[in-house]
């Protein structure tokens, strides 16, 4: 749902979570309150807390603060503000980087960036649906482009998801980490994952599109569709409000020099800080591959960012990204 001038314009004004009364925001919009009342039964589609009581008004809860350029633009640092080739903020889109495949085609250069208040069709690793609420999560993509070809990117996902905790570690939240080979975790719970899609010829040039999405504060009735444990800011935080604009800026800061520089340093140049950050070293864990299931206990990542995984006989073996599934074991059952 794409929304009107006038509608945006009424959820800025309900978005502080106080109440404001029918003939206050007939007046400030110059609409009649009866438009005020069909505005505010169009916005309840999104599936906000919008709520009016007799008497006092119209009010949103919890509060909600829309993305705005500018607001992204003043938490920026002035080299990565220099790189920024673009900056879009869709209402509603089917996913960030599908937008931007599609800006690919239309002249679209590195250092584009597309972000979401909700997603239609938001995906997630091995083509599964990212839960993408309206105005309540960060989903953010940004294209890079490359001489070379996509073999350079090898283990790109892995240094995107240390630019991740780093954003995060700024904002105070310090109990975060990474499980391979593309979700932010905290505390065995799903926080956020990541999406790089390729597109280019095997020998050059190529553009990347690398989608990050955070849960920020996450509803409970959207959450009925995650199929595993999850946490958002909110939660962790708790007490306070997330300040999506400020973290969306935090994410491009720490991003953008990783993408800049990745085809001349590649995975090396971060390899030790993600194995700082990783969640799952020396845990039992399960390793799909395929309709094989395995248990075993995860060893971490080699220099290319293959997984290291010993199996219950002792075994061990390095296996690539996009071939398995990994999930701690927890008193004996897969989480």
């Amino acid at each position: 749902m794409a929304l009107k001038s006038v509608q945006k314009e009424l959820l800025k004004l309900l978005a502080d979570g106080q109440f404001h009364s029918g003939r206050k925001l007939s007046g400030q919009l110059g609409l009649s309150r009866t438009a005020i009342w069909n505005h505010t039964n169009e916005l309840k589609r999104l599936g906000l807390g919008l709520h009016s009581v007799t008497g006092r008004g119209y009010r949103l809860n919890p509060p909600l603060e829309l993305l705005e350029s500018d607001l992204i633009h003043s938490h920026l640092e002035l080299a990565v503000a220099k790189q920024l080739s673009s900056l879009e903020i869709y209402d509603s889109i089917d996913s960030t980087n599908g937008q931007l495949s599609k800006a690919v085609h239309l002249g679209a250069s590195s250092g584009a960036v597309c972000l979401a208040e909700s997603q239609t069709n938001g995906r997630g690793r091995l083509g599964r649906t990212w839960v993408s609420p309206f105005g309540r999560n960060i989903y953010l993509s940004s294209l890079w482009q490359y001489e070379a070809g996509p073999a350079i990117l090898s283990g790109l996902s892995l240094a995107v998801g240390v630019a991740a905790i780093r954003a995060l570690n700024q904002e105070g939240f310090s109990d975060v980490g990474l499980k391979w080979p593309n979700d932010i975790f905290s505390n065995g719970k799903k926080l956020g994952g990541i999406l790089i899609e390729i597109m280019g010829d095997a020998l050059g040039p190529c553009t990347v599109i690398v989608g990050v999405g955070l849960n920020v504060d996450l509803p409970g009735q959207s959450a009925e569709e995650i199929d595993q444990p999850w946490t958002d800011l909110t939660k962790m935080m708790g007490s306070g409000v997330v300040s999506r604009n400020r973290i969306a800026a935090r994410l491009l800061n720490e991003l953008f020099p990783i993408l800049e520089n990745f085809d001349q340093t590649g995975l090396t140049e971060y390899h030790e800080e993600w194995s700082q950050m990783d969640c799952m070293a020396e845990k039992r864990a399960t390793l799909r591959i395929g309709k094989e299931l395995l248990i075993g206990t995860a060893l971490g990542i080699d220099k290319s960012g293959l997984l290291m995984f010993e199996d219950e006989l002792g075994q061990r073996k390095s296996y690539a990204s996009g071939e398995v599934s990994l999930r701690v074991v927890d008193d004996n059952q897969d989480a």
